[in-house]
């Protein structure tokens, strides 16, 4: 009974993924969308289409892929959107052309189903979405209009993106994903700086590679206080990005974490064998001195 009454849902859903591309890309055809085994040309198509409508014309409009060195299979590939969203293939690929249509597939489902009415942050949506917060925490409703709680700064960034679809949310959210886990808005807090002072501020930078490198550097100071730890975190991430890549999910903050600790640890490698060389030429200095 329960099967019976998710299949019309289903079927409207479908139908509204099959609108938009009739929308889109009005050449195509909407019933063989799911089934063209070029999907990586519909997927570029999608997004050269849509930045157009915005009138974006430079090379932020282009869709990039990321193959992992493998000497065989499973291959896995993963596919980054105009703005940072990321996914990969969740099936278990034969060869690298399988792997990135797959990763095309699930990005092209995600994209089109990020254009559907129910996926824009309304108020209905930030009510839902808050009650659901407040059910997960120790919090009250009440701290929703009060920008010092977590309740109230979650509150605070989803009215300051109304209008937004959730693909465009997340990527705003990425980097207060990344400063929490990285521990620096704690340290902000604790300097007396406002949630929605930290808000105000980091809503004006994207991640880039400046960001990133200031984070690894955080770790590498994490490392001194705790060796080790970057390592752990590491292999933490690695297991999170396959976890969330196989449940064909967004994968950009897992990815994000596993690129800061790679940087942090080829810097802490890098450190290392230029101090054991350095010790390397004070010895045959002080040998010579001898």
């Amino acid at each position: 009974m329960q099967s019976a009454r998710r299949q019309p849902k289903m079927d409207r859903t479908l139908e509204s993924l099959q609108h938009i591309i009739s929308q889109v890309l009005p050449h195509r055809d909407p019933a063989l969308a799911f089934k063209d085994l070029n999907v990586v040309a519909m997927l570029q198509e999608f997004w050269e289409s849509k930045q157009k409508q915005r009138g974006v014309f430079s090379s932020e409009g282009t869709v990039v892929y990321e193959s992992l060195n493998s000497p065989g299979p499973p291959f896995v590939s993963y596919v980054t959107l105009p703005g940072g969203s990321c996914f990969g293939n969740f099936q278990c690929c034969l060869s690298r052309a399988e792997a990135r249509r797959d990763a095309a597939k699930v990005a092209l489902i995600n994209s089109l189903f990020n254009e559907l009415p129910c996926r824009r942050i309304t108020k209905e949506f930030i009510m839902e979405s808050v009650q659901e917060a407040v059910s997960s925490t120790s919090g009250t409703l009440n701290d929703a209009d009060d920008p010092s709680t977590s309740i109230g700064a979650y509150h605070y960034m989803l009215e300051s993106n109304m209008g937004k679809t959730m693909l465009e949310f997340q990527e705003l959210m990425i980097v207060f994903q990344l400063l929490h886990w990285n521990g620096s808005l704690k340290a902000l807090r604790e300097t007396k700086c406002s949630r929605q002072e930290v808000i105000s501020y980091y809503s004006q930078y994207s991640l880039d590679e400046r960001m990133r490198s200031h984070m690894a550097l955080d770790w590498l100071m994490k490392e001194q206080e705790t060796p080790g730890i970057i390592s752990q975190e590491l292999q933490v991430a690695l297991r999170e990005l396959e976890e969330t890549r196989k449940a064909g999910q967004e994968l950009r903050f897992y990815k994000e974490k596993k690129e800061i600790l790679g940087l942090a640890l080829s810097q802490l490698y890098s450190d290392q064998a230029a101090a054991s060389s350095n010790d390397d030429r004070m010895s045959l200095a002080l040998s010579g001195y001898r």
